[in-house]
């Protein structure tokens, strides 16, 4: 006997041979069915498909597989995450979860599937930082599935991902420091070298920053938004996190840098005519567009750490130079953090613990001072 609900509510009903089905209209007059062998099962079926649609969400098939499923869920999750991150988690699914996983049906996919899948990747030559990495996706992925009724669990809570050693960190001693910008001395991107260590900024911040953003007759500059690339091309988009949307104070030498930059710019501006792209960076190409990451690592950031003989390391580690030089000198934390960006001041303490002995040694002397009189 069928049983018919409000207009827009959808329907259930019980087939001749025992089965319940549930359906809902979804676009252009078609509907969307459900199978179970309850009522009670269908009909949760039923208010998933219901309130899926009415947030807006894609109503996926019932009976799906793991790929069919990610696919969806892919496009559902590119509007709530950054342009970068968006294209990591398509890499994952595409590459990795897929190929292993694209044919099980959604519903049965256990444990020991995403087990196995992660030691293939260990034994492909995958770093287990990565694998977590792919697993941190998949188990994203996979409560949402859960919460949509199209899974029973996330299984994903019953696997342990391997454990990812951090990586140490590089960073150049006060003495490299200083070798390091005197060779930087002339460069075309003297300036954002300059910065990077004297700020902090992300290499995504520094190649996003726009002259408006610049206060140099006040010394300061607003951070507002990262330089990211993506196979859609370059974008802007907002800093890491909000308290990475920052306003900071420049030293002397970062607004001097800056003041001979903005004068070599306006000579190659004039230079290249027509043919210059105003986008009002502070660091942009030779004709005004934004500065690949990629270049500007490897044809001018480690031939120039080659010419200071200094050793190799990331662009990143700049930032973490400028961090460990202002807590050794006795910056306080919460400064740094501030500086850096970092949401809360227990990453800033957690990451550059290896300056925690200085400090100490620091507070050791000043309180010898205060007590000795």
């Amino acid at each position: 006997m069928s049983r018919k609900r409000a207009n827009g509510e959808g329907s259930i009903y019980r087939r001749a041979d025992g089965r319940w089905v549930a359906s809902v209209s979804v676009d252009q007059g078609r509907r969307k069915y459900f199978y179970a062998q309850t009522r009670h099962e269908v009909g949760r079926k039923l208010a998933t498909a219901i309130k899926a649609r009415q947030d807006g969400l894609p109503l996926v098939p019932e009976r799906q597989t793991v790929a069919n499923y990610l696919q969806h869920w892919l496009e559902t999750a590119k509007p709530t995450v950054r342009p970068r991150t968006f294209v990591r988690y398509e890499e994952y699914v595409r590459l990795h979860a897929i190929p292993e996983l694209g044919r099980l049906s959604l519903a049965r996919l256990s444990p020991q599937h995403l087990q196995r899948l992660y030691a293939s990747r260990l034994e492909a030559g995958l770093s287990p930082a990565t694998v977590a990495h792919l697993h941190a996706v998949l188990h994203r992925a996979l409560g949402q599935a859960a919460r949509w009724g199209l899974a029973p669990r996330n299984v994903a809570e019953l696997v342990t991902p391997p454990r990812s050693e951090r990586r140490e960190m590089s960073t150049l001693s006060p003495e490299q420091a200083r070798a390091f910008l005197e060779t930087a001395e002339g460069d075309r991107l003297e300036a954002l070298y300059v910065l990077a260590l004297n700020t902090g900024m992300r290499q995504g911040e520094l190649l996003a920053l726009r002259w408006r953003e610049v206060d140099l007759e006040g010394g300061s500059l607003q951070v507002t938004a990262t330089l990211q690339r993506t196979s859609e091309g370059f974008t802007f988009s907002e800093p890491k996190t909000a308290h990475s949307r920052r306003q900071m104070a420049l030293t002397a030498p970062a607004v001097e840098a800056l003041r001979s930059h903005r004068a070599r710019q306006l000579e190659e501006r004039l230079s290249m005519g027509a043919a210059w792209e105003d986008n009002d960076l502070v660091f942009a190409n030779e004709v005004g567009r934004p500065i690949e990451g990629t270049n500007l690592i490897r044809r001018w950031f480690y031939p120039l750490l080659e010419r200071a003989n200094l050793p190799h390391i990331r662009f990143h580690d700049l930032r973490h130079t400028a961090a460990t030089l202002l807590l050794g000198r006795g910056v306080h934390p919460k400064i740094v953090s501030e500086m850096l960006g970092h949401s809360q001041i227990a990453i800033t303490l957690d990451l550059y613990s290896h300056v925690t002995p200085t400090m100490q040694r620091q507070a050791v002397e000043a309180l010898e001072a205060v007590l000795s009189g």
